[in-house]
């Protein structure tokens, strides 16, 4: 089990700032229970070319609900999207789900910024009273990089409180280094890439994020995709 490490670290990973936060950590907190199949962080690596290339693939359906075509969805455009794939969710949850994923709060939403909208969509809808639902979102490749992603964070998540710490992630990048001196320093870089609000503590809004820009995702205009790695 992971015991007690990141006991250390923030005690702020037991005070969820939001309602969705909350119900974000919860859901992640279920999938921790079924635990990982991930084995090492470089088998996340190595998984990148094809994680980004399926999520390159979501453009159509961006494209398909920007219907003003100004590379962003609006609020009402989301709302007529989730009708559209059939994602059942309240009016207060669209509104927060929006708000959290607007992180530019220009009131428009745009290409990875929707991306991790829908991947959040996937980790809430695990909910157990959604299960006959399980092909929800009709797209199941995505779904699949989806699963893969939640993946990756639970193996992070070493004892499985819904949050990635400082320490946590020096541990994945040990499990996986042959004792470099320098896996430390690329841990604390990659830490630091995901934790937007320098509160110590990870969630997986904010690993989301961070991946999208890592697999080159982060400007849909710019097609380098590389991922210094």
């Amino acid at each position: 089990m992971g015991g007690a490490l990141g006991k250390d670290d923030s005690p702020k990973c037991c005070t969820p700032e939001t309602k969705l936060e909350a119900k974000m950590v919860e859901a992640m907190q279920r999938r921790e229970s079924e635990g990982s199949t991930m084995k090492s962080f470089n088998s996340i690596i190595l998984k990148f070319p094809k994680i980004d290339e399926s999520l390159r693939k979501c453009k159509a359906i961006f494209e398909q609900f920007d219907e003003d075509a100004n590379n962003a969805i609006d609020p009402e455009e989301l709302k007529r999207c989730f009708r559209k794939l059939e994602i059942n969710f309240s009016e207060e949850e669209v509104k927060d789900l929006f708000e959290a994923c607007d992180i530019n709060d220009d009131m428009g939403m745009n290409f990875n910024e929707f991306i991790v909208l829908l991947c959040l969509v996937y980790l809430l809808k695990e909910d157990p009273v959604a299960v006959h639902a399980k092909s929800r979102m009709g797209m199941p490749d995505l779904e699949a990089t989806f699963e893969t992603l939640v993946d990756a964070f639970v193996f992070l998540d070493k004892n499985k409180d819904g949050y990635v710490s400082k320490s946590e992630m020096v541990q994945a990048i040990n499990e996986t280094d042959t004792g470099e001196r320098s896996s430390r320093q690329i841990a604390m870089k990659r830490f630091e890439e995901m934790d937007w609000d320098k509160n110590g503590m990870v969630n997986f809004k904010e690993f989301l994020f961070a991946f999208t820009r890592w697999v080159g995702i982060d400007d849909c205009e710019d097609e380098e995709g590389e991922e210094n790695v």
